[in-house]
């Protein structure tokens, strides 16, 4: 059983799966198509994927544009991150805006990002082991994204400047604002 919270953004939605737990350790069921379709949305997951960072490691803010754009759910196993979705869908009313979750390996929220947003995060613990189910496959020549330090957005990233660890191509992106958005 999962508890579904709504945010701020049309679409964007916090999953808590429900904790059993004794002496022994806990039990949770991470995922059930059955009912996510029922309290989530109906979107059908075909790729995993997971990803080991550090401390301070910024990624993001990434997209897959149409027809290759992807929905996500995601989930921290180990450490804790700053989980950041854009809205870049034209005509929301929302266009702009953005919203953060920290998800953790002790709270076991899951974020759920339909498509029609960029999303990121930061490693806020020593490190980070983040898992994520796409509903559509990667494609390279699809790939979108805007910048982690957009002014606009003025996203609190929750790592100190100086600890922030980006690759050279995240360091690399157009501001949202300079991007015609595919969606």
């Amino acid at each position: 059983m999962i508890q579904v919270i709504d945010t701020p953004i049309e679409g964007l939605k916090i999953i808590e799966p429900k904790l059993f737990g004794d002496s022994r350790g806990y039990f949770l069921e991470s995922f059930s198509q059955r009912e996510f379709e029922e309290k989530v949305a109906d979107v059908h997951f075909v790729q995993d994927n997971e990803s080991k960072s550090c401390a301070g490691v910024v990624r993001g803010l990434h997209f897959q544009c149409p027809p290759f754009a992807q929905a996500k759910l995601v989930r921290v196993v180990r450490g804790a991150v700053l989980d950041v979705a854009v809205d870049i869908r034209r005509d929301s009313p929302t266009y702009g805006r953005h919203f953060a979750v920290v998800l953790t390996e002790d709270n076991h929220r899951q974020f759920f990002i339909p498509r029609g947003f960029a999303h990121g995060f930061a490693v806020l613990s020593d490190e980070a082991v983040f898992q994520y189910k796409c509903d559509n496959f990667y494609a390279p020549q699809s790939e979108g994204a805007i910048a982690w330090d957009d002014p606009d957005l003025a996203i609190d990233w929750r790592v100190p400047k100086d600890n922030r660890i980006l690759s050279e191509k995240d360091s690399n992106h157009p501001r949202l604002k300079d991007i015609v958005s595919p969606f």
